[in-house]
């Protein structure tokens, strides 16, 4: 079992739960958990290319905790066409703020209402309060005389990690 230990400075690095994982040709995958960074380490499959200072230890083995890491041998990704929305996904897209009153969001609410036909994609779902989605319903803006706030696009970057807070260490890779 690996633990945890602080850094000896005086400066206490963030708590990191996730790691970013790049191809062998540095390009920038997923994310996964520092579970799933450090079972890739061990096995020999991937290399730790920056640790958030941080060092797991165990019986045996002390490892510094990964905040990127590196495949060892080129792992070729199928074309996957735009990630579609999830709850998650569109809050932190949008700050977790409401796209009618700016308040803070919870719930995830459909522009053009799909009970009207409207689509379950990016461009029509916006976060949203529980008292605006409440009150706005299965309507249509213009019925109300509402107006969006900001305007929902899709989010630009690498799949579903555009719609993640980035590690620090993070920056220099997603850049690409």
């Amino acid at each position: 079992m690996l633990t945890t230990s602080e850094p000896r400075a005086h400066s206490v690095a963030p708590d990191v739960r996730r790691a970013l994982l790049l191809n062998a040709s540095r390009e920038p995958l997923c994310v996964v958990s520092v579970h799933r960074a450090v079972a890739l380490v061990l096995q020999g499959k991937a290399v730790v290319l920056e640790s958030d200072g941080r060092m797991l230890r165990s019986e045996r083995l002390i490892l510094p905790a990964p905040a990127v890491l590196c495949l060892t041998r080129y792992v070729h990704v199928p074309y996957r066409r735009v990630v579609p929305p999830t709850r998650r996904t569109v809050l932190a897209r949008d700050a977790h703020r409401c796209a009618y009153c700016a308040g803070p969001a919870d719930t995830v609410d459909h522009v053009h209402p799909r009970s009207r036909g409207g689509r379950h994609e990016w461009t029509n779902v916006v976060a949203a309060c529980a008292r605006c989605n409440h009150r706005k319903a299965d309507r249509l803006l213009a019925e109300i005389g509402w107006q969006l706030l900001v305007a929902p696009v899709a989010p630009v970057g690498v799949g579903s990690l555009a719609a993640l807070r980035p590690h620090p260490s993070w920056t220099a890779y997603l850049a690409s």
